[in-house]
């Protein structure tokens, strides 16, 4: 039985962080921990992290301005 590699509650995995990219323009992402989410500077959109997991659909993303 593989453990996961406990992480504090409401962080994201660094390695995640480092190989995820804006689905829109493939650009990189600011990870925002306070309202948790993944910022797309370029796209002005901020996508939302539920459970620990990315929600990187376009259409669940916040815009910002």
């Amino acid at each position: 039985m593989n453990a996961l590699p406990e992480r504090p509650e409401g962080t994201v995995d660094p390695k995640l962080l480092e190989i995820l990219v804006c689905p829109m323009t493939k650009g990189p992402l600011e990870y925002d921990a306070t309202r948790q989410e993944l910022i797309s500077r370029t796209a002005k959109l901020a996508y939302p992290i539920r459970d620990g997991i990315p929600i990187m659909l376009p259409e669940e993303a916040r815009k910002i301005d």
